[in-house]
């Protein structure tokens, strides 16, 4: 069998896929190799993923972005998800979960990742709830251990390169949470799969359970674990429980065993948090997970903006990458109401890139404010066709201003010949 990305870095070897990612990240192959053996950077690419490109995600490097798109059982258009892939990576996605649910599930992953060559993850767990609905005419709660590492199998062999398990959903945490009491329960529908399957049962998560059987399968195709949130809060009365603080104790104990083994992972967390409550969710993953990256849905700081979450998202991802989050699952316009649609996966990508960007000029990644100085420089010279270039959307940019009745003194209709930056000129050239 192959050793690891995290097997080459303990023995100080920096291998191809690491020098790769050094230089998409402009840091040395050592730098990454290092962060590798410590546990604190994970290279997220299954050697099956032919066409893929490793990504780095971790500390020090560059805040990533994840685009969720995915089927459901209500809409199950393989064509609309495939452009919402074209456009989540033209937008900047840096990887792609497929979540789909209905549909020709199989094609449509597959489809996916031969469409790019971005990161691809997904939740394994509900191609096992479905295979054993259409397939063998079970219900959910009648898989079995075998049915739900098949699953996990199928992705591996499809060469996904990172998988969501929720391997800290346990009886304990169940009971936890039932007797602190909370609004929403659980949100995460893989969580929901696994407490189902568990009271019907009346047995323990298999993947729990089970791990080391997992800790093989991920290992022989060097896929990264991503110890799922199955108690991560659904609303902001809900945040940072006991519930929620069980199970991540849970992962960090698992993130050891992970590495021990040379398996890559990471921790997703939370959700809908407070402001306020943000920056300690992140220091808690940190100091109980060993300083493993870090992947958050959000956070959402409000639960009363339905149709703008994509931008209570952003606030909450700014927050959090600032204070040492590094990976952004986004949020987008639909969510809480509909399957996104191609304008969602848009503007969806669009904020989290910007609360990346902002969190990295915090956070001193390398390159980051220089992105911004050279914005200025061009504003400073309206110089429109710069600006344009360096925009996150260029496209919107120059619509906004193709649109504007602009005069011929090359300013924007803001202030016209009032502008800020002509007046100065002419001030300073005296």
């Amino acid at each position: 069998m192959h050793m690891t990305q995290l097997e080459y870095a303990r023995r100080g070897v920096i291998t191809e896929k690491m020098q790769i990612a050094a230089a998409a990240e402009s840091v040395s192959p050592e730098f990454i190799r290092d962060g590798i053996a410590a546990g604190t950077i994970v290279i997220c690419h299954n050697v099956k993923h032919l066409n893929g490109t490793p990504l780095a995600v971790g500390a020090g490097l560059r805040t990533k972005v994840n685009a969720n798109i995915g089927s459901s059982s209500d809409d199950t258009d393989m064509e609309k998800e495939l452009e919402k892939a074209r456009i989540a990576v033209k937008y900047g996605a840096d990887a792609i979960m497929d979540l789909s649910t209905g549909g020709p599930v199989d094609e449509i992953r597959k489809a996916i990742i031969a469409e790019t060559s971005a990161c691809i993850g997904s939740v394994p767990l509900y191609q096992a709830a479905l295979d054993a609905v259409r397939n063998k005419n079970k219900a959910i709660v009648d898989m079995t251990v075998d049915d739900i590492f098949a699953g996990i199998i199928k992705h591996a062999e499809d060469g996904v390169d990172f998988i969501t398990v929720h391997c800290g959903v346990t009886r304990g945490t169940v009971e936890r949470m039932k007797n602190e009491g909370r609004i929403m329960d659980v949100v995460s529908r893989g969580g929901a799969f696994t407490i189902e399957w568990m009271s019907y049962n009346n047995k323990e998560n298999p993947l729990f359970e089970h791990f080391d059987k997992l800790l093989e399968i991920t290992k022989e195709y060097d896929m990264t674990l991503s110890l799922g949130d199955g108690f991560r809060p659904g609303c902001l009365a809900d945040a940072t429980d006991r519930a929620q603080i069980h199970e991540l104790i849970l992962l960090g104990e698992l993130t050891q065993r992970a590495q021990e083994a040379g398996v890559q992972v990471m921790i997703e967390g939370p959700g809908h948090v407070p402001l306020n409550q943000i920056q300690t969710n992140i220091q808690l993953q940190k100091r109980l997970c060993h300083g493993a990256p870090f992947y958050v849905l959000g956070p959402l700081v409000t639960d009363i903006a339905p149709g703008y979450d994509h931008i209570t998202c952003a606030i909450g991802g700014a927050i959090a990458a600032a204070a040492g989050a590094d990976f952004l699952c986004y949020v987008t316009p639909s969510e809480h109401l509909c399957l996104p649609n191609v304008q969602d996966v848009r503007d969806g990508v669009i904020a989290t890139r910007i609360a990346a960007h902002a969190a990295d000029i915090a956070k001193g990644v390398k390159g980051a404010m220089a992105q911004d100085i050279a914005m200025a420089t061009c504003r400073k010279k309206l110089d429109w066709e710069g600006q344009f270039a360096l925009a996150m959307d260029p496209d919107k940019a120059r619509e906004y201003r193709a649109n504007s009745p602009v005069a011929d003194h090359g300013a924007c209709t803001m202030c016209g010949e009032f502008c800020a930056y002509k007046l100065m000129d002419d001030a300073m050239k005296r």
